[in-house]
């Protein structure tokens, strides 16, 4: 084989995580694919929040060579509440950034990871294999004092592609509806609802300012666990628990038959991502995510929704 050879050669994921030793042994392969899939926040000038694009953060500083992708205009449907876009939008923003079917993704954001695992979640369901988190992100990467890339980066060089044949699909099972959530609440569907978001709106105490697109009313849906995706991540090194860590985490979950399938959602769909991927991570086959989360649930004043009050 020779060097151009290895570096068209795409390297083989045993896990939906890599690290950042993996991916520095294997930056700069044209067969790598690096994205970055930050969203920030910023306050409203009468309060709350708002989300916006990531790519001035990007233009900062990234990891070498990657590409930005806007998860709040391509990755999204047009509503703009992060619900899922269709799979035409999806499959025509992949080909954007430069995705085929021969490619090794590795995405990361500078959070906690909600937004890499968002878009790792629509690549899964969609059944592309080649594609993994980068664990700790670039919080880790920077922390370890790799090199970083200022500017727009490899964005400008990117060439479109025909739409990769994994991605023209998103794969129903991997995701539920409001009405795959009614069943579970009146009983008649066998699943774990898991809540990954904050105590606070769990609870019902949390103000809008903690749900700052969707306004979604605080509260869970009746018989829901609670794990929080905050309390998945090492804060020291930014990286997901190990699996024994994680499996104390779900311990609630788990703790139940081993064939009950997963149902996760948040306020909208994202943090409930970084649970699946979590889950995923410890092997857990039957995962689905509730795309419109409470977004959704809440604006149905009928739909029930618990509080600790």
């Amino acid at each position: 084989m020779t060097s151009s050879d290895s570096l068209r050669v795409s390297p083989q994921l045993v896990s939906p995580l890599v690290s950042t030793q993996w991916l520095a042994d294997h930056l700069g392969s044209e067969s790598i694919l690096v994205i970055d899939a930050t969203v920030r926040s910023r306050p409203l000038p009468g309060g709350g929040l708002e989300w916006v694009s990531g790519l001035s953060q990007f233009r900062s500083g990234h990891v070498p060579g990657a590409v930005f992708a806007d998860l709040l205009r391509d990755f999204s449907a047009p509503s703009g509440d992060f619900t899922r876009p269709s799979p035409e939008r999806f499959a025509a923003a992949a080909a954007t950034l430069g995705i085929d079917d021969e490619t090794t993704l590795v995405i990361y954001d500078d959070s906690i990871g909600v937004w890499a695992a968002r878009l790792w979640w629509l690549l899964h369901s969609a059944g592309y294999e080649r594609v993994a988190v980068l664990d700790g992100g670039f919080a880790a990467w920077s922390d370890e004092q790799r090199p970083v890339e200022r500017g727009e980066g490899a964005a400008t060089l990117v060439v479109p592609v025909a739409p990769p044949a994994a991605v023209t699909a998103l794969r129903e099972p991997l995701w539920s509806g409001k009405s795959d959530v009614e069943r579970v609440v009146r009983g008649e569907t066998d699943a774990v609802l898991l809540f990954a978001g904050s105590r606070a709106i769990f609870d019902g105490t949390a103000d809008d300012a903690l749900s700052p697109v969707t306004r979604a009313r605080p509260g869970h849906i009746p018989g829901s666990v609670h794990v929080p995706v905050a309390g998945l991540i090492d804060p020291a090194s930014h990286r997901l628990l190990r699996p024994a860590g994680l499996r104390e985490r779900f311990a609630p979950v788990l703790g139940r038959r081993s064939s009950v399938p997963i149902i996760t959602y948040c306020t909208s769909g994202i943090e409930a991502s970084l649970a699946a991927l979590a889950l995923s991570v410890l092997g857990v086959a039957e995962v689905s995510v509730y795309d419109g989360s409470l977004a959704e649930w809440s604006a149905d004043p009928a739909a029930p929704l618990v509080t600790a009050a």
